[in-house]
């Protein structure tokens, strides 16, 4: 038996070694397999908002106000009201809930959905702003409607805050007193929440959309590396500015903000969208009599083309005649006519 104590040893050896290098090796993989869950938990969890909202349809609008008032049609104002609000609540209570304020992970590392709210809400500022101080009053001298200053107030807050209060929760109050800026609205008997339809009115509201347009314009158009001149004081010679400007200089959007330029102008065209289709039920009559509904829809149509779906993974940004494409330039593209049609629209207004 004396024959077998050293290879009874050599196998303790080999498995007391063996035992070992498994312990050793499992305190390596634990944390790698528990880091490769979570990771994939996260990804899971980021597609539940990954989708971005249909626009608000105006024959839904329509009909079930028709339905809930006996077949009696909307008053006027109805549809770019109810727009507002449902834009509103799109962005912020949609699949996923409101993302430009979280803090945690994996929401934080998703900046494409935060970047397109960011777009939506600036154009639901830029309408609350119109309807404050112009569609809802009757003249310079009238008084303000209380319900829309309250809501331009509330939407005017900061979209990243996520301390008490949230930012969703003031969207929220703006979307309550939106709602019943919309009851006096339909409440014929109500002196308050009126809406006035007239052609000075509609300028306002597409003049700060023409504004919009023309900056988004320009910072997708960044994305590949320009010489800009220098024009603000152009064609007035008795012209200043507070600050001297280089006669021209070099504007590129920086590499890692390209795509949240882009799904910021994609937020802002979504909702300018949605707006304009409203302002056509609303403001029929005013387009009708310009013969401005053709301009109308051509730039819906422009618009319609910035919602196309995505074939990449990632905004592509090549150059101009590059082999990659550029998806930025194509959205610019887009925007820049759609932007013309609005300044069309705007002189027939005015002049026709």
């Amino acid at each position: 038996m004396t024959w077998l104590r050293p290879r009874m040893s050599g196998l303790f050896r080999r498995l007391k070694t063996f035992l070992l290098g498994l312990r050793m090796r499992s305190v390596v993989m634990t944390p790698l397999i528990a880091i490769a869950l979570l990771l994939v938990l996260m990804f899971v969890v980021s597609l539940v908002p990954s989708s971005f909202p249909e626009i608000p349809s105006q024959e839904t609008i329509r009909s079930e106000f028709e339905a809930q008032h006996d077949g009696e049609a909307p008053p006027v104002g109805y549809h770019t009201t109810e727009t507002l609000i449902r834009s509103i609540d799109i962005v912020v209570n949609k699949r996923g809930g409101f993302l430009s304020n979280d803090v945690m992970p994996p929401f934080v590392l998703m900046d494409n959905i935060p970047a397109w709210e960011t777009g939506a809400l600036r154009q639901a500022r830029d309408l609350s702003l119109a309807m404050r101080n112009d569609i809802t009053r009757s003249q310079s001298q009238s008084e303000e409607d209380p319900d829309m200053v309250q809501a331009q107030v509330l939407l005017n807050n900061d979209s990243e805050k996520w301390i008490f209060p949230s930012a969703e929760s003031k969207y929220n109050e703006a979307i309550s007193r939106l709602r019943s800026y919309r009851e006096h609205l339909v409440d014929t008997d109500s002196r308050e929440g009126d809406f006035y339809a007239r052609s000075d009115n509609l300028v306002a509201a597409l003049e700060l959309m023409s504004k919009r347009l023309g900056s988004m314009s320009q910072n997708l158009a960044a994305s590949v590396a320009e010489e800009r001149r220098y024009t603000a004081l152009a064609n007035d010679p008795t012209s200043s500015s507070a600050k001297a400007r280089p006669p021209a200089e070099v504007m590129k959007t920086p590499w890692m903000q390209v795509d949240n330029v882009f799904y910021q102008a994609r937020g802002t065209t979504w909702a300018m969208l949605a707006y304009l289709q409203a302002f056509e039920e609303d403001f029929d009559r005013v387009l009708e009599d310009k013969n401005a509904q053709p301009s109308m829809d051509q730039i819906i149509r422009e618009l319609k083309s910035t919602q196309k779906s995505l074939y990449s993974p990632m905004v592509l940004n090549g150059y101009e005649f590059g082999l990659v494409p550029n998806y930025s330039l194509a959205m610019s593209s887009y925007m820049t006519r759609a932007n013309a049609g609005i300044i069309d629209i705007i002189n027939l207004l005015r002049d026709g």
